[in-house]
């Protein structure tokens, strides 16, 4: 479902003007991203956990050259999906 698609379900769904969803959906995603970048975890009922996790620093090698560099620690999103969505998917892994 692309975001269009989503906006337009959720306008339908919630009786609401599209401009309306795409302003909550704004507000929604901002809000998360200072919890997240602040270092909490936004946790959504049914759908799952978002959080920052830091990966450590690391050497990596360039295959061509066989230089090697020094990456440095960063932060990545991380997103652990609610058991819901992990029965789901082992239900059509089966099929």
């Amino acid at each position: 479902m692309k975001d269009v698609e989503l906006v337009t379900a959720l306008s339908e769904q919630m009786d609401m003007p599209p401009n309306e969803v795409v302003n909550i959906l704004s507000t929604l995603y901002l809000l998360m991203g200072d919890a997240i970048s602040n270092g909490g975890t936004v946790t959504v009922s049914g759908v799952g956990q978002f959080e920052a996790k830091k990966k450590a620093e690391r050497i990596s090698a360039n295959p061509t050259n066989g230089k090697r560099y020094l990456i440095p620690p960063k932060l990545t999103p991380v997103f652990k999906p609610a058991p819901f969505w992990k029965t789901i998917l082992k239900k059509l892994d089966e099929k």
